[in-house]
């Protein structure tokens, strides 16, 4: 009862503040945070006409979310339904635009205002609705079980902070989570936590980020990338954040003394870091390159930045290491499923709360090893200087990712009677 009212309640206050949410986006936008051209979808108002039959929806919040439910796409369209697939990024929506698979739609996923939700249901009126993780958005929700529309939470992950937060709101918890007709998690643990805050029919069916397949690369720029580089030494770190990447430049500039030719490519995670990143290496001395001005990583340029979209394919390929950026800071880690499917050694810091088990899994079998910013420079030097062991890591750490796929299986078994429902109602 109390559950509800708040849901309500937060319902009422949400219609008022449209006003609020309509500035909010505009203030986005001008910060680049909010597609130009497609904003209209953050209010609930489509860009594309529904496509006919039955209609699958699936949601993930950002770029880590939206890669993790392709193979779930893939298999759904298999079975002759359309998709629709929203996030919340302009970024997401952009490495959807290379890889979302024929028969599927992207559009964004409307801020949480009621009259948002209705258009955007209205319009839509999909037959299922699949959640990636933990984007559990109250007015959403609701929209959806009015409309009687079944919801699964698929890949569901609560962390120990997200579950003591929910703790404190038992009741609205509760009521939320009743609004879900079935919750798929990705581990015990997850499973523990979601059960507790009353999610109902709750089942372990694993991570599905470790059945999507390795990032594409062109061949051809392969070939052109590992020509360039050829006969250098060459590591790359990967999804860097501040506070990490003065001590990457750091150790370029260590390690180049002591390794003749070094290239070291970083990547940060939010691309517009770019040109700050190669400020201060120019200051340093460290000369410098970046993809997205169309330089080169040509003899001179001893760093270069990887400050694109949808490359970490192509830059994998080539660097037999790699550093996983947000765990030298208490961000929780980056994914390492991809470089470890693709042949690379890991080294990571001790902050990876937000992959906890895999990063666990990976340095129990030397997969991987964990680093700090005291041992940064020295880490990477050794295993530069040691092919071998970087070969026996990476072909650890791909063993060990292929033991933990199946999650997309198992996860379409358990969807499977609300697919064939859908099948004979369309009849």
């Amino acid at each position: 009862m109390i559950g509800n009212l708040a849901l309500r309640l937060y319902s009422f206050f949400t219609s008022l503040s449209r006003l609020f949410v309509y500035g909010l986006l505009r203030h986005r936008m001008g910060k680049g945070k909010e597609d130009v051209v497609r904003w209209a979808e953050r209010r609930g108002r489509p860009s594309m006409s529904r496509p006919e039959g039955p209609l699958v929806w699936v949601h993930g919040a950002s770029v880590g979310e939206t890669i993790s439910i392709l193979p779930i796409v893939d298999r759904i369209l298999a079975e002759g339904v359309n998709v629709l697939i929203t996030s919340g990024t302009v970024t997401s929506a952009r490495l959807l635009d290379r890889r979302l698979p024929p028969g599927a739609y992207h559009q964004y996923l409307p801020m949480d205002v009621p009259l948002y939700m209705q258009r955007f249901f209205n319009h839509w009126r999909p037959d299922l609705g699949l959640i990636a993780e933990s984007e559990l958005w109250p007015n959403m929700l609701m929209a959806a079980a009015k409309r009687q529309i079944p919801v699964v939470l698929i890949n569901a992950r609560m962390s120990e902070r997200s579950y003591r937060r929910w703790k404190r709101f038992g009741r609205i918890a509760r009521s939320l989570m009743a609004r879900l007709d079935l919750c798929l998690a990705q581990s015990d643990e997850d499973a523990r936590r979601l059960s507790e805050l009353g999610a109902p029919r709750v089942t372990v069916t694993g991570n599905l980020k470790f059945d999507v397949p390795a990032p594409p690369a062109d061949h051809a720029k392969v070939a052109a990338l590992e020509g360039l580089i050829a006969g250098r030494t060459v590591w790359i770190a990967a999804s860097t954040h501040p506070g990490e990447e003065q001590a990457i430049l750091e150790t370029h500039r260590a390690l180049s003394g002591q390794i003749p030719q070094l290239l070291t490519f970083i990547a940060p995670r939010h691309p517009q870091r770019g040109g700050p990143i190669s400020d201060a290496a120019l200051a340093m001395g460290i000369t410098c390159g970046r993809r997205s001005q169309r330089a080169l990583p040509t003899e001179e340029v001893g760093l270069y930045v990887v400050d694109t979209i949808g490359e970490m394919g192509l830059f994998y390929r080539v660097c037999p290491l790699a550093f996983m950026g947000g765990s030298l800071i208490n961000h929780g880690g980056q994914n390492p499923i991809e470089p470890a499917k693709l042949g690379t050694a890991i080294l990571h810091g001790p902050h990876v709360h937000n992959f906890v088990d895999t990063y666990s899994r990976l340095d129990l079998d030397q997969g991987a090893q964990e680093i700090s910013l005291e041992t940064l420079t020295e880490t990477v030097g050794e295993l530069l200087g040691n092919p071998a062991k970087m070969r026996e890591m990476s072909r650890t750490a791909s063993q060990v990712i292929l033991s933990l796929s199946g999650a997309a299986d198992r996860t379409m078994s358990e969807i499977a009677p609300f697919l064939v429902r859908m099948h004979i109602e369309s009849r």
